[in-house]
């Protein structure tokens, strides 16, 4: 959805400089177009077995994306109250919604009960006999899932691989039989199913299905012992290869290899995709500050920083960034930078890229996902706006910050 148009860059058919005219930067652009067309893409892949496809919030929970996504009938994979709070708001059915996380706190857990939602992913044995105690106090029964930890080396970044036994996410497998034994004694717990989620950026398909044969295989003990086994959530956690997006694993993929293990059974699958839904519709707009070279090395300083995506900082990521104005101009090797007082500000580091000076707008790519939802206010910046593109317009769909908005709430 992002091409060049007589030389100047276009989300859909709104060039990105009359976006930066009337909101000025840094500033997130979305493409409808393409958040449809990566949810739509999972659907057509899963079809033919039953499942639910329940959109990750935390890779983007920005409300008229999530408003988007449930007018396709998504679902919602939620990890705290305010994701809950979310997803109820932009209209997401909560008998569609899923919650995990290893720390849910005694208010999530009630709100989620209430609220109805699909189910609970309980992450240990504690959080059983909680949600127990919490369910009986509202005089109701609460759908619960276990969450198991099959030890599977997802082959991706240590800070969000989540399947393997020195990770604090979930149970062991090997306790699943006298952890479901467990819950059935509870008389405020109805069991649902197992969930499992092995973590983010996932580009093979293979580990998927290593995990899934080995919780099938736990289903099938559960079963042989009379408990009915209604879902089984596989988690997300599906990558894009962010140097050439259109070559990575895709939904097809993934289906191809899970979607043997489940027909002929009586199971609803529960997937969980985020990233894979919006990375490639969204990108961060900035503008060139000044142009410097110290000691022979060259730096972009742009008015984005790390506080804006911090992609870069914390797991060295890679983004593509273009100039908005193409242009034939000489390549310089340069690093991208933004203003934050750290060395760790950053964008690239050692990037051919075409001489640009101040005032000339750069596009970082492939930020739809995991850029705004983890942006912060370090060094008392403001976050900027959010705009979804829609075919020949654009709308904002969330104000850029002001400064009254860094001490709101502080005495």
């Amino acid at each position: 959805m992002f091409r060049y148009v007589k030389h100047d860059l276009h989300v859909e058919r709104v060039p990105v400089s009359a976006i930066a005219q009337k909101t000025g930067t840094p500033v997130y652009i979305y493409s409808r177009k393409q958040v449809l067309s990566g949810y739509r893409s999972y659907r057509r892949a899963f079809s033919g077995i039953p499942h639910l496809i329940c959109y990750a919030l935390k890779a983007n929970s920005n409300l008229s994306i999530l408003a988007l996504l449930a007018g396709e009938g998504s679902g919602a994979d939620i990890v705290s109250g305010g994701e809950l709070y979310r997803a109820l708001k932009a209209g997401m059915n909560p008998s569609r919604i899923v919650f995990a996380g290893a720390g849910k706190t005694d208010n999530e857990i009630k709100s989620a009960i209430k609220k109805r939602i699909l189910a609970i992913h309980a992450e240990s044995e504690q959080e059983l006999f909680l949600i127990n105690s919490i369910a009986g106090r509202l005089k109701t029964v609460a759908p619960v899932s276990l969450r198991v930890n099959p030890d599977i080396d997802p082959q991706t970044h240590p800070y969000i691989s989540t399947g393997l036994k020195k990770h604090k996410f979930g149970i062991p497998i090997e306790r699943t039989l006298e952890l479901f034994s467990l819950a059935s004694s509870l008389p405020d717990i109805e069991l649902h199913g197992l969930h499992m989620h092995l973590g983010s950026q996932i580009r093979a398909v293979e580990p998927f299905r290593e995990a899934l044969e080995k919780v099938l295989h736990m289903v099938d003990l559960l079963e042989a012992r009379g408990i009915r086994i209604r879902h089984l959530d596989a988690g997300g956690g599906l990558g894009i290869n962010y140097e050439q997006p259109d070559s990575g694993a895709d939904p097809e993929a993934l289906a191809s290899v899970i979607k043997p293990l489940f027909r002929g059974r009586n199971l609803l699958l529960i997937i969980e995709p985020g990233r894979s839904i919006v990375a490639s519709a969204g990108l961060l707009l900035t503008k060139i500050l000044y142009t410097k070279e110290n000691y022979g090395k060259h730096f972009v300083i742009v008015d984005a920083a790390m506080n804006d995506l911090i992609r870069p900082s914390l797991y060295n990521a890679y983004h593509s960034i273009v100039p908005v104005h193409e242009n034939h101009r000489s390549v310089r090797t340069v690093d991208v930078v933004g203003p934050v007082c750290e060395t760790g500000d950053f964008f690239a580091r050692d990037r051919d890229l075409s001489e640009c000076g101040p005032g000339e707008l750069l596009a970082i790519l492939h930020a739809g996902a995991y850029g705004f939802s983890m942006s912060s206010n370090y060094n008392s910046r403001v976050r900027p706006a959010e705009v979804l593109v829609a075919g020949n317009d654009f709308y904002v769909i969330r104000k850029r910050e002001q400064y009254s908005d860094l001490i709101r709430g502080e005495l």
